[in-house]
């Protein structure tokens, strides 16, 4: 495993890290079988685990705890989220910044998170959606202030609203902010515009969320993937959604140098980036963690390939959680 410096903070952490998303209610979790997947990451040298109360209002936080107490002995950096107080996403300018993260609900919030984990401190609390509308409001900065202050957490961040990556800016100007969490992979390339330069600039980490577009950059969807009723996955893939990210994965393929899988690519894609701090991919098996942990040796994709990947950049407008 390889590691990187984590912004400002000067945390060390692996550059791929751990997205607990899918831990939390996606069908087909099992927490037996994420436990042990977890574990094994660790014995591979993850230490970044991000997740969020959102992630089944709290239990994918206790999976993590769990883990917490069984590897007492290794140093794991825990990053949660705060929900929206409205519980909608993603964060839109018209929305009162009251109905969304007043100080009190940040503060509240923070201190079930760190319940569930079982820890006194927070190595990185983050607002799990945003918009740069609510910039000037006081609440959410006195709030990053204060944890930090009663030393409840040690950074803070943002978790940016899907393909809205320069809608953050404002927010990374006030000095509060320590970490980015964006939507960043080999379709989704646009972070590289204006927001990345910001995050040099400003010495703050960067977490790159859904390195595998929500599975189609494994290559392992088709035209009749369906998921049960209630899985995010039926949200996102729309028919027409679907059947054009199809059609994007099949061009992307002719891309993949031989010897490489298409996961593999994608993690390299995003690994080749030196603003990037850490990749979150989602992990529910054991094999899945060890297929993504290969990815981190050092490294890196020929330049060639990297010039190839440019022509796949998607922009996408159409906001969604």
């Amino acid at each position: 495993m390889q590691y990187r410096r984590f912004g400002r903070t000067g945390w060390q952490v692996s550059e791929i890290g751990y997205g607990m998303w899918g831990m939390g209610g996606w069908t087909g979790s099992d927490d037996a079988e994420s436990s042990r997947s977890i574990d094994r990451a660790i014995a591979l040298g993850c230490n970044f685990f991000d997740t969020a109360y959102a992630y089944g209002m709290g239990h994918s936080e206790k999976l993590l705890g769990e883990a917490l107490k069984r590897n007492a002995g290794t140093k794991l950096y825990t990053a949660t989220k705060v929900p929206p107080k409205n519980l909608k996403w993603p964060g839109r300018a018209e929305t009162p910044i009251s109905e969304v993260f007043p100080f009190e609900h940040i503060m509240e919030m923070t201190e079930r998170s760190l319940a569930n984990l079982g820890t006194s401190m927070l190595d990185l609390q983050q607002l799990h959606v945003w918009n740069d509308a609510w910039v000037q409001d006081e609440g959410w900065q006195r709030a990053a202030r204060e944890l930090k202050r009663q030393k409840l957490i040690n950074a803070f961040g943002i978790s940016v609203n899907r393909w809205e990556p320069a809608n953050v800016i404002k927010a990374l100007h006030t000095g509060v902010v320590d970490a980015v969490q964006v939507v960043y992979n080999v379709f989704d390339q646009s972070p590289e515009d204006q927001l990345f330069p910001i995050c040099r600039e400003l010495d703050l980490a960067v977490i790159a969320r859904v390195p595998f577009d929500e599975g189609s950059l494994t290559g392992t969807l088709s035209k009749d993937s369906r998921w049960p009723e209630g899985d995010w996955r039926n949200i996102y893939f729309t028919p027409e959604n679907l059947a054009d990210t199809l059609g994007r994965v099949d061009r992307l393929k002719e891309a993949v140098p031989n010897g490489m899988q298409l996961p593999e690519l994608a993690l390299r894609f995003i690994l080749s980036e030196p603003t990037v701090s850490t990749v979150i991919p989602g992990m529910r098996k054991a094999h899945h963690v060890e297929r993504n942990i290969a990815a981190s040796d050092g490294k890196t994709i020929p330049p060639a390939v990297k010039t190839a990947l440019r022509k796949h950049r998607w922009d996408r407008t159409h906001v969604i959680p």
